[in-house]
């Protein structure tokens, strides 16, 4: 199922990078080093020392997305949320995987630079941003990530209000209740 999900956002990669767009955002977690990120708009138009620098600063990213879903866990953890981490862990779990996948293809996008190979540093480099854009959307489901509710503790009370003017109160039947008798039976042929 998270190969379906890596080609779902290398398919959005794409279309984001055919659609031109480029962007700059803040990493999450609020604090720290921001790193620019770079929606490319046409990979052909980047050279390959630029496709591994961004391929460095993705990386940095990464690790910091993961630090704040870590960081998210851990309060969830001290206030015993049994739901929030759960669902924190998973996003986390998912975050880290596509981390190490990013790192472990580091190396052949240095060695398509060193051998110039163009195709196969335009193939590192939009897998790697296709991780990247996976973390990013972890890190927005993980603030989406809900816990127990608990502002009910203790036992539910009920109080019912019956309105005084509510014409023909069903709670009001006569002790003796007048029963009609059914009519005699008729027969058509008789």
């Amino acid at each position: 199922m998270s190969r379906k999900r890596i080609w779902a956002g290398a398919i959005a990669v794409s279309v984001v990078a055919a659609l031109g767009v480029a962007g700059a955002q803040p990493a999450a977690g609020g604090g720290g080093q921001q790193v620019p990120e770079l929606a490319v708009t046409n990979v052909e138009s980047l050279s390959l020392e630029q496709m591994k620098e961004l391929v460095t600063q993705y990386l940095v990213a990464m690790g910091q997305d993961s630090g704040a879903i870590r960081r998210m866990l851990s309060e969830a953890r001290e206030k015993r949320d049994v739901v929030k981490v759960l669902c924190l862990d998973d996003k986390l779990n998912q975050a880290d995987v596509a981390t190490r996948s990013a790192r472990d293809r580091q190396p052949n996008m240095d060695a398509a630079v060193t051998s110039k190979d163009k195709d196969q540093g335009k193939h590192e480099f939009t897998v790697i941003q296709t991780l990247r854009e996976r973390v990013k959307s972890l890190v927005a489901e993980a603030n989406q990530c809900i816990g127990e509710e608990t502002g009910f503790v203790g036992d539910t009370e009920v109080t019912t209000d019956i309105d005084p003017t509510i014409p023909d109160d069903p709670s009001n039947f006569p002790d003796d209740p007048l029963i009609s008798q059914p009519p005699p039976v008729s027969s058509p042929t008789q």
